[in-house]
């Protein structure tokens, strides 16, 4: 990780020194600009050493756990890196500091001069003592020393290389893929060469099913083969070794690769086969030797690994994706190794309950459960023993008690590119099975400098990609997406966060504050408080901190105020869900902070004095109680995103509401999002001047904006997301001239659209190829107008909320061949619908709420074949009456039997008191 501290310090000293040209030519005087020169000097050659030193480290962090010169040069290093950031970032904010009159500038720049002497001469100093650490780690590393076995005090580490033996009682709760993996490699003979992948997180059990499935099969096969792929494999030693397994019999030892290939390609030919490449890190291996096994034999390959890529290279239905163990079949295996050599298996009745905090700690995660059961099987078996193991796991001690999956975790992390590290690691700190935001996430390693801009990609295209890496990497797991199927939010498994927490803090990265004993803040980058109690949060003097994370609802704001003081350098300023009503004025004084989130917490004024913070990239007020904006924060000149106002569900019929911006709000020409501003013609012509903007929300539109409104939204071109909500329902919408951009995929109107032009408007949207979402409210849309949306055919979401005051939705054939969610709210008049064969094919989830008149099914409901859910809320009672069972139980009228395809159907009538699930 020490390499993950070291990329991002070489980003920063990159940004410092493209400022030299402009630093040197705006110096006052000789002496500044001569001190400035020293310090650029210094600085370049930092950079220059630092990036040799980054290559060194990657490889050094595979082997620094044995071999302490190693361990102990990596940690001076990081120690080191983190002492040039401190330099770079106090060098950052003196340069660009700008506040006040003349005069005051100049007194500034007699001070300046002299802290670039001073910053210059620490870079000398904090050289030379890395040149004294580089030269110590020559003099006394002990090369020739064998490490393993004989010769090294250190005990020896067993590798990653897993022995494929299993017992039939080690298959818990994975009968049924057991049956499906034999079935794809023996139940058709006929078949060709077939390729079987079976990818999971790390520790979920894919070598153990595997390895049971080859015993059993192998036999059924002329030859076969299990080889585990290292991660740093070399292709012509696989080769050997998979020529050696399946029995070629020539002297391949001494082959070259190209020879190698032929001579197994020819002795395949022919045989039926079996091959399992377990943990295999990348699908690129396989492209590799993909043409030494001939095609037309029956052969079966089987990958094993953690990443999605691989999975990928499966034949047709044959990828298995092995996910964690339910309840039942945890508690069974736990049992089962915990009480290995008690007759029945089973767990005492004083050991019940600490047995049941185990197993919820493992999440289903097999490996821990295993791990954890073999430790307390050792131990004994009494409740005052288990709850010593138990609070080693409490304290994050998981090193000792989870060993093996400490290994995998270990080797997963080495194999992550530096930047990706520090997401992974940043999303350690987060509580236990807390929702990681795709959009929050982003943003914060935006702010953190975890992301690096790479050639036709924005920053957010870069850590989204990074995002969705770490999921394909199974180190997170998906816990949401949208209706595009776009990852929305995720989460990391505890046990895989028990690990990561343990490697954070040991890094020096990030660690989590839980009020449980002494804490100390100095040495800390990063803390994540997860306590109400601040008792134990002690420091004295100045910090290095650059990330405060606040999780506590109710928390004293003024115990975090020493904090605030001596962190100076502090980036990261996160309160989401507190209910502080007042920032501190120690907040003010951070000119290194970047992000300020103020989400969810009841802050109700900014004060003037936000405009000191010239670095500040992210405010998310949004939910908070603001309703304006100072004047200040449009001199924030670096602004990337501004949240504020207050967001509606995602369908419901309330609108949001935006909060006055000042003037001026035209200079944050960085701004990317901008959401939610209350409308005025002034700001309206405004925010036409922010060309960047993905996001764009604004309310409280008048009739008179309208052609404000257009034309401002016209010159964002890059626009990806607008809402726009009126400020009344007498409020009308003109839009004719309005052209949307072909980049967007979201778009919520809040308002009633013009009559005569909305068939011109909702026409003009035929090329918007990107939009996945619609919400159209108080739209006042008849059956004419609607048969305009029908040709938006990558809608993934349609939203109708007040807006349909026809008498018939007809959904014509091939209409909406994307659609996987379809509300329709608050329809008086809506009383018939009809859905056509060939209709909404991808459709999941139908919602009726409020439709009085609506007394029967949509026509044509069972054409919807992939329809999951039905939900029928505040319907007439003669639609419920006739989806309910009466009569003779085993009789089923033709309206159940038109939506017995749907594996949820529910209806609601609260003036009945009636919510009921009819399937």
């Amino acid at each position: 990780m020490a390499e993950a501290v070291v990329g991002l310090l070489i980003g920063k000293l990159g940004k410092a020194l493209a400022s030299e040209g402009e630093a040197l030519g705006a110096s006052l005087f000789c002496k500044e600009a001569s001190a400035l020169r020293g310090l650029f000097r210094e600085i370049r050659e930092a950079k220059e050493e630092l990036e040799s030193i980054q290559a060194y480290l990657r490889e050094a962090e595979r082997f620094k756990d044995t071999d302490e010169t190693t361990g102990i040069f990596v940690r001076k290093i990081r120690g080191l890196a983190f002492e040039i950031e401190d330099v770079i970032d106090e060098f950052t904010y003196k340069l660009e500091d700008k506040h006040g009159g003349f005069a005051a500038k100049m007194k500034k720049r007699i001070k300046h001069a002299k802290a670039w002497w001073r910053l210059a001469h620490k870079l000398q100093d904090i050289k030379g003592r890395l040149r004294g650490a580089k030269q110590r780690k020559k003099d006394y590393a002990m090369t020739e020393m064998v490490k393993c076995p004989g010769g090294s005090a250190s005990p020896c580490k067993p590798n990653n290389q897993a022995l494929h033996f299993t017992r039939e009682e080690d298959l818990v709760g994975n009968k049924e893929n057991q049956e499906k993996l034999i079935q794809w490699l023996i139940g058709d003979s006929k078949q060709r060469s077939k390729i079987v992948t079976v990818w999971g997180m790390p520790g979920v059990g894919k070598t153990t099913l595997v390895a049971h499935v080859y015993n059993t099969v192998k036999v059924d096969f002329d030859t076969a083969a299990w080889i585990t792929v290292s991660k740093s494999y070399h292709l012509e030693e696989l080769l050997k070794k998979i020529a050696g397994e399946l029995g070629v019999t020539d002297d391949v030892a001494s082959m070259e690769a190209r020879s190698l290939g032929l001579t197994m390609h020819n002795y395949l030919q022919g045989k039926k086969y079996m091959l399992v490449l377990d943990d295999v890190w990348t699908a690129e291996m396989w492209a590799y030797i993909r043409n030494v096994f001939p095609p037309g034999c029956p052969g079966r390959i089987v990958f094993t690994s953690r990443n999605h890529e691989v999975s990928l290279l499966a034949s047709t239905n044959c990828v298995l994706h092995l996910e964690p163990l339910e309840a039942y079949h945890s508690w069974v295996l736990f049992c089962r190794e915990a009480f290995w050599n008690a007759e029945n298996k089973a767990c005492p009745l004083d050991l019940q309950k600490l047995a049941q905090k185990f197993v919820s700690k493992c999440k289903g995660l097999p490996i821990a459960i295993a791990c954890i059961g073999r430790l307390l099987s050792c131990k004994p078996p009494t409740p005052t023993d288990w709850e010593n193991v138990y609070r080693d796991l409490e304290l994050q001690l998981s090193k000792d008690v989870i060993p093996d999956l400490d290994m995998i975790l270990k080797v997963g992390l080495e194999d992550l590119p530096y930047d990706l590290k520090n997401c992974f690691l940043h999303c350690a700190l987060l509580p236990e099975d807390y929702s990681i935001k795709r959009r929050k996430a982003m943003r914060h390693w935006i702010a953190a400098g975890f992301i690096r801009e790479k050639e036709n990609k924005t920053l957010e295209e870069v850590a989204e990609g990074y995002l969705t890496e770490l999921v394909n990497r199974s180190l997170l797991q998906v816990a949401g997406r949208n209706g595009a199927g776009r990852l929305k939010c995720c989460r990391m498994h505890d046990v895989i966060r028990l690990l990561a927490l343990n490697k954070a803090k040991e890094e020096c990265f990030g660690e989590v504050y839980d009020g449980s004993g002494a804490f100390s803040v100095e040495a800390a980058r990063r803390i994540s408080i997860q306590s109400e109690k601040l008792d134990h949060l002690g420091q004295s003097g100045t910090t290095s901190l650059r990330a405060l994370h606040v999780f506590e609802r109710y928390i004293n704001i003024d115990l975090l105020k020493p904090i605030l003081t001596s962190s100076h350098l502090l980036s990261t300023l996160d309160l989401e869900g507190t209910r502080i009503k007042m920032l501190p004025n120690e907040v003010f004084n951070l000119f290194n902070l970047l992000y300020l989130g103020l989400r969810d917490t009841a802050v109700g004024i900014l004060p003037e004095a936000i405009g000191r913070l010239q670095n500040l990239q992210v405010l998310d007020a949004v939910n908070s109680d603001l309703s304006y904006l100072p004047k200040n924060i449009a001199k924030l000149q670096k602004l990337r995103y501004l949240y504020a106002g207050t967001v509606a569900g995602a369908v419901e019929a309330k609108p949001f509401g935006g909060v006055k911006v000042p003037n001026g709000i035209r200079n944050l020409t960085a701004l990317q999002a901008l959401q939610s501003v209350k409308a005025s013609s002034e700001i309206l012509c405004e925010v036409g001047a922010l060309t960047e903007l993905r996001t764009f929300a604004v309310s409280n539109v008048k009739t008179e904006h309208s052609a404000n409104l257009s034309n401002a939204i016209i010159k964002m071109n890059h626009l990806v997301h607008l809402e726009i909500a009126v400020l009344g329902q007498k409020e009308v919408l003109h839009l004719e001239g309005l052209c949307l951009p072909p980049t967007l995929s979201w778009l919520a109107l809040e308002g009633q659209l013009e009559e005569t032009s909305m068939p011109q408007v909702l026409s003009s949207w035929s090329h918007l190829n990107s939009l996945t979402r619609l919400h159209l409210s108080l739209s006042k849309i008849d059956e004419g107008s609607f048969s305009g949306l029908l040709m938006l055919r990558n809608l993934c979401s349609l939203a109708l909320i007040d807006a349909f005051e026809g008498k018939k939705l007809h959904f014509c054939a091939g209409s909406f061949p994307k659609l996987r969610y379809l509300f329709v709210h608050n329809a008086p008049r809506l009383n018939q619908s009809e859905i056509e064969e060939g209709a909404m094919q991808c459709l999941a989830l139908l919602v009726f709420r409020d439709c009085p008149e609506l007394k029967l099914l949509p026509h044509g409901i069972e054409h919807l074949t992939c329809l999951e859910e039905l939900r029928l809320e505040e319907a007439s009672e003669e639609l419920l009456n006739k989806l309910q069972q009466k009569g003779n139980p085993n009789e089923c009228s033709e309206d159940l039997l038109k939506i017995s395809h749907i594996r949820k159907v529910t209806v609601e009538l609260t003036k009945k008191g009636i919510s009921e699930r009819i399937r």
